[in-house]
C-alpha cells in the first residue's frame, strides 16, 4: 500500500481528500502546515506528496524546496494542489521541485487519477 503525505491547511479540502485517497486504498497521512509535513517526510517517507501552496507559517514552495533537499529522495513525486494557476506560479512549482501541478478547484476523481498514474510512473 502506497503512503500518501497530504498537506493542507483548509480541513474541509483535507478531509475530502484523504477520504477519496483512502476509499482508493491508499494510506495517508494529513497534516495542516509545512512544519508538520517536513517533520513526518523525515519520520516516515511517503511514497507521494500531496502539497497544498498557500499555508500558514511555510509555504508549498518553501516545504517542496526543504522535502528535495533534505528527507525525500529524489524520485519521490511530489504534486502541488493550489489555486494559483498563473503561468509563473507553475514555473515557480516546478522549479521547486514539483513533479505535477492540479489546480484548485479540481475534480476528487481526476486527483486521484493523476495521484494513482503518478504512483504506477515511480513503481516502473
Amino acid at each position: 500500500m502506497s503512503t500518501i503525505l497530504l498537506v493542507e491547511d483548509d480541513p474541509d479540502i483535507r478531509h475530502l481528500v484523504a477520504y477519496k485517497l483512502e476509499k482508493a486504498g491508499l494510506d495517508v497521512v494529513a497534516v495542516a502546515d509545512g512544519l508538520s509535513a517536513l517533520r513526518e517526510a523525515r519520520a516516515r517517507p511517503p511514497d507521494l506528496v500531496l502539497l497544498d501552496v498557500r499555508m500558514p507559517r511555510m509555504s508549498g514552495i518553501e516545504v517542496c524546496r526543504e522535502l528535495r533537499a533534505g528527507p525525500l529522495p529524489g524520485d519521490v513525486p511530489i504534486i502541488m494542489l493550489t489555486a494559483r494557476s498563473r503561468p509563473q506560479d507553475l514555473e515557480q512549482g516546478y522549479a521547486a521541485g514539483a513533479t505535477d501541478y492540479v489546480v484548485k478547484p479540481f475534480s476528487p476523481r481526476e486527483l486521484l487519477e493523476r495521484v494513482e498514474a503518478t504512483l504506477a510512473r515511480v513503481a516502473r
